[in-house]
């Protein structure tokens, strides 16, 4: 089934960031986005009748419409709105009308508006009022849901549900501020295309200008001033493709130091000051590491190995998290990474946001929410990142398998700290890459099976073929023992299943 059709109607200009909000809900929430697509018209030409009937085609072709209305009646066309014309076109074809007043029933509106508004009520539409713009996405989502389950049949999991709630409640006003502050034609084109390809699976040579222009206007990267027909950058658009974010967001980089000791000093070893498109800035902090840290040599076979003191896919992770879940009202401290001699720290202004806890990171035990999911999201496609809330998992897994510490978790001062742990003078605790030496279970898959079937792995990665009945004799268990070892063993990936009845034999998992 292809996606539903939300169509955004309002008047662009006074209730852009509105817009902004509800494009954001759509496209960064698990369950509307796999089954709802926003529309947004977004290009004002210079004629308002032809601004009216490009929105009249496009809401043709859309199977929801979407309403918000604030104060200002907008451009007319034969003594009537567009957005107007728009509501009465839906009505019309009998789409679901979804309708938003922002304010209450005291606020001096238009004449026109005052009207408008009236219509809707005459027509028994029941409308829904809200004040800000968390108020707007809880009630845009509650609206969507019962129309998705009404109409369409299509309903979320609860899990679907708390953890929407949860990124609604935790999600920061920042990114989705419009400004005139970057146009643009100023952003980092190169890096623009190379995220819109990675997002929709593209070749970059194969996006023009104007599928470019269209999907960050589509993903709330970039806004149309409909006064001037003129494209500017979000907020979210700047932290992610202005060719140095500090410039507008001085907040907005990676000051990294590095020292000779176990603490800070005046004089660090290394420094820099990081101000660039956050997807290349996380490149250059790693680049940063990968200089100030040690790279010792470890031969394997006939070849040798150059080893990384800490796992760069643990480092990645955590600059990752700390640039797209950071606090960005805080506009007094920048992230900070921290080099030493024993350790390496993240730090991220701004602590976990409410419902996530210290204590429930640590443990694993918690939903994923973000205060910015668009940063989330597109920053997901430059460093193939899923938001899962899976993050903290694969830092610890990574560490695990290079032979350290899984990572600390710390707060200090309103920083939320990530923590490196190194092999001090053990450098011969490193492990090399499992792809550089051959068959191996990961030590933080092995962590997981119980004695027995690590021993069972230990066979399949010398080469042995398994059967249950071999097993049975060996381990001296039972055939559902037997099986429910095969079963774990093929959930971490371990083994596979050959043949079937009584041909049926367990080999070592070959990644295809």
């Amino acid at each position: 089934m292809s996606k539903l059709q939300v169509f955004i109607s309002s008047v662009q200009k006074e209730l852009e960031n509105e817009r902004l909000a509800v494009l954001s809900l759509i496209s960064t929430d698990s369950f509307l986005q796999a089954h709802c697509e926003p529309v947004l018209y977004e290009f004002e030409p210079a004629s308002p009748r032809k601004a009216f009937e490009e929105c009249l085609s496009l809401l043709n072709k859309c199977d929801i419409c979407l309403t918000i209305i604030w104060k200002e009646y907008g451009h007319a066309v034969d003594g009537i709105s567009i957005t107007r014309h728009e509501y009465r076109l839906a009505k019309s074809k009998a789409l679901p009308v979804l309708v938003f007043i922002k304010g209450d029933g005291s606020i001096h509106r238009e004449s026109g508006t005052a009207d408008f508004i009236k219509e809707i009520a005459k027509a028994g539409l029941k409308y829904k009022r809200f004040g800000n713009l968390l108020e707007l996405l809880k009630e845009v989502r509650a609206s969507l849901l019962k129309v998705l389950k009404e109409r369409f049949s299509i309903e979320p999991t609860s899990d679907e549900n708390k953890i929407a709630e949860q990124t609604i409640k935790a999600t920061s006003d920042f990114e989705l501020q419009a400004l005139k502050r970057l146009r643009w034609e100023d952003l980092d084109h190169s890096t623009a295309r190379r995220m819109i390809a990675s997002a929709e699976q593209k070749k970059v040579q194969d996006l023009s200008k104007d599928d470019l222009l269209g999907s960050l206007l589509a993903r709330g990267l970039v806004w149309n001033d409909s006064d001037t027909a003129k494209n500017y950058a979000t907020a979210a658009g700047i932290v992610l493709l202005a060719r140095d974010p500090s410039a507008v967001f001085p907040h907005c980089r990676i000051l990294a130091d590095a020292y000779s000791g176990i603490e800070p000093d005046g004089d660090p070893a290394d420094h820099t000051d990081i101000r660039e498109p956050m997807p290349l800035a996380i490149e250059k902090a790693l680049a940063f590491i990968d200089r100030n840290t040690r790279h010792p040599i470890r031969v394997v076979g006939l070849n040798r190995v150059r080893l990384d003191e800490y796992p760069p896919e643990a480092l990645r992770e955590a600059l990752v998290n700390a640039v797209a879940h950071r606090d960005y009202e805080d506009g007094s401290r920048k992230i900070m990474l921290e080099v030493f001699s024993d350790r390496v720290v993240v730090s991220s202004p701004g602590l976990p946001p409410v419902p996530l806890t210290l204590q429930k990171l640590r443990a694993g035990k918690y939903r994923p929410c973000s205060r910015n999911p668009i940063l989330a999201q597109c920053l997901s496609f430059f460093h193939r990142i899923e938001e899962r809330g899976s993050g903290f998992r694969r830092m610890h897994d990574r560490m695990i398998d290079h032979g350290l510490e899984q990572p600390h978790l710390a707060t200090d001062t309103g920083y939320f700290q990530v923590i490196f742990l190194g092999p001090g003078d053990d450098l011969k605790r490193l492990r090399v890459p499992a792809g550089q030496i051959g068959k191996t279970v990961p030590p933080s898959v092995e962590e997981q099976l119980n004695k027995r079937q690590r021993k069972m792995a230990a066979l399949l990665v010398k080469g042995e073929e398994l059967t249950s009945q071999k097993c049975e004799r060996r381990f001296a268990v039972t055939r559902d023992t037997a099986n429910r070892d095969f079963a774990r063993l093929i959930e971490l990936g371990v083994a596979e299943k050959k043949g079937a009845g009584r041909a049926t034999r367990y080999v070592l998992y070959r990644v295809k």
